[in-house]
């Protein structure tokens, strides 16, 4: 499993003193509020078992965040295969922030991280992403990484429940159009995790 770090930030493996915080972060309903209900220790812990083995399958996935300057856990951000009852194909790039780390760009800094490795090391030809109609601090992050949106792609997504979150937005970024992954100056490095 690959590691990446920018000027601030670090993505590597999962640690089993992440499980804590992980939990902590997904029992929170104000970072559950476009996600669903919150979850149990259980499920989060499980959550980390399945992503740690997906990447190990596939290559990429979901990386834990730490915050280089402190070594603290501050969520995760990765890249993931569309589920295929999704009205799309294709890899999907996401990030779920503890909210003592929202409003410092560190969504904005890792995403970018995560695009360099999806283009450059994958050979992506494409990198999505989707979120609910009302989450505007993720769509802003899609954004700023350069994706954009084409209002005629979004959908409803067929795993969540009637209701207000089961509206969704769509955004891309062609691998084309992506360019300049340089995050405050630094490029991301990306070295194998020993």
């Amino acid at each position: 499993m690959p590691e990446l770090r920018t000027d601030r930030l670090l993505l590597r493996r999962w640690r089993e003193s992440d499980l804590e915080p992980w939990a902590a972060m997904n029992a929170d309903p104000e970072v559950r509020e476009h996600l669903g209900e919150p979850l149990t220790r259980e499920q989060s812990d499980a959550a980390v078992a399945l992503m740690q083995a997906e990447f190990n399958e596939r290559g990429f996935g979901w990386w834990a965040l730490e915050a280089r300057e402190t070594g603290e856990f501050i969520g995760r951000v990765g890249l993931d295969e569309v589920d295929v009852d999704m009205p799309f194909a294709g890899v999907d790039i996401g990030w779920r922030l503890m909210r003592s780390a929202w409003g410092h760009g560190y969504a904005t800094e890792a995403a970018l991280a995560c695009l360099a490795f999806g283009f450059e090391a994958l050979g992506l030809p494409e990198v999505v992403a989707s979120t609910t109609v009302n989450n505007l601090r993720s769509q802003a992050v899609m954004r700023r990484i350069g994706m954009t949106r084409d209002p005629a792609d979004d959908f409803e997504d067929p795993s969540v429940p009637e209701g207000p979150l089961r509206r969704f937005v769509l955004y891309r970024t062609p691998r084309k159009m992506a360019t300049g992954y340089t995050t405050r100056g630094d490029t991301p490095t990306i070295s194998p995790l020993h």
